[in-house]
């Protein structure tokens, strides 16, 4: 658990400016396969893009190119070792917005009733 003295109060006022840095660092979970990359580097820590690629059975290239999103939005670190590159999660945070955002879906699904597949867009049409 993060030391309270680490971070401002996060009641506090939402600016324009940092809700914008904040849809952009949402818009990094918003594809199934960076979650599956975050989530399999949350299960077994700090992994190659070629042990990632075949955790998650994605080309090295898809893997590296998702990685590279995940590192912009400070979602994923790399480490170099000789050729390689070994991505781990950025900080304690990432898995704590992991389990929260599974846990919110597990939540949401259970009250309402629905499962937890797929779900509409929002604002999209009620038929697709």
């Amino acid at each position: 658990m993060p030391h309270p003295s680490e971070h401002e109060d996060a009641g506090r006022p939402l600016g324009d400016d940092e809700a914008h840095d904040l849809a952009e660092a949402l818009r990094a979970f918003g594809s199934a396969s960076r979650l599956r990359l975050l989530w399999t580097l949350s299960a077994s820590g700090e992994q190659t893009v070629e042990a990632l690629a075949e955790a998650v059975g994605m080309e090295q290239s898809a893997v590296s190119h998702q990685l590279g999103i995940l590192r912009r939005h400070r979602l994923v670190a790399v480490r170099r070792e000789g050729r390689h590159a070994h991505y781990r999660l950025y900080d304690h945070h990432v898995p704590e917005l992991l389990a929260a955002l599974r846990h919110h879906h597990e939540h949401a699904a259970a009250q309402t009733g629905y499962s937890t597949g797929p779900v509409r867009p929002l604002g999209g049409p009620a038929g697709a």
